[in-house]
């Protein structure tokens, strides 16, 4: 394993029983990540991108095979060191926002970081987002756009080590994802975040740092990106 890897996936499976028939979700994915990287793992619907990220993400538990993350073999962990795990070291961010109605976008921020042990300061992490101004309205009150912004800040107001995004622009308009990946851009630069976002379009892999493409399963190429394209370029 080289020093610089953050994330190490090595001969993961993933079988679902389905009445009578077995289904591979994750058939022998090997790959690595390295610490800081903007990662995008592209792949078609049932490719096996949201199973491969609920396992890193300790959300989910493979079949066989193992996951490192710092070194350390997380697909070991008891409850409670997985607990942490999520706890500490994982941001996620998902399509449908899964904000709490009743609260505010400050609050649903505070509520993520009331269970950490080095939570960010939330007015900051507003600020970087461009909410500022709308801390104090509730998800009813604002846009998309801005639900998934409070989503964002809500993962990374935690202050974890590794954001996982679950295709975080699924239900924008383009103008609006291309705002939030220029967003978590950002958060991958200036909040030095290791950033992995799953996605099924292409064009988004051409701003990443490396591309993990993924199919009926499998990985089928793990490529480091020397030329990345700002989000200013990216088109679909």
């Amino acid at each position: 394993m080289k020093k610089q890897d953050f994330v190490v996936v090595e001969q993961l499976k993933k079988t679902y029983r389905m009445g009578e028939v077995n289904v591979h979700a994750l058939n022998d994915v090997t790959f690595n990540i390295q610490e800081g990287e903007f990662v995008v793992i592209l792949g078609p619907s049932g490719s096996g991108k949201s199973t491969l990220l609920n396992i890193v993400g300790g959300m989910d538990s493979p079949s066989e095979g193992r996951v490192y993350i710092k070194g350390k073999e997380i697909t070991n962990y008891n409850d409670k060191e997985m607990t942490l795990y999520r706890r500490n070291m994982v941001g996620f961010v998902f399509q449908f926002y899964n904000l709490m109605s009743n609260l505010t976008a400050k609050e649903n921020v505070e509520l993520a970081t009331e269970i950490c042990t080095d939570a960010l300061n939330i007015d900051e992490v507003l600020d970087a987002v461009g909410l500022k101004e709308r801390s104090d309205h509730f998800p009813s009150q604002l846009s998309g756009g801005e639900q998934q912004r409070v989503a964002i800040a809500r993962a990374v107001a935690k202050n974890p080590e590794i954001l996982l995004c679950d295709e975080p622009t699924g239900a924008l308009d383009f103008s609006t994802g291309v705002t939030i990946l220029d967003l978590l851009s950002r958060v991958n630069k200036e909040f030095n975040k290791t950033v992995v976002v799953i996605t099924h379009n292409a064009s988004i892999a051409k701003m990443a740092d490396r591309v993990v493409k993924m199919r009926s399963g499998k990985v089928l190429e793990n490529i480091k990106n020397d030329t990345p394209l700002s989000t200013e370029r990216i088109e679909w």
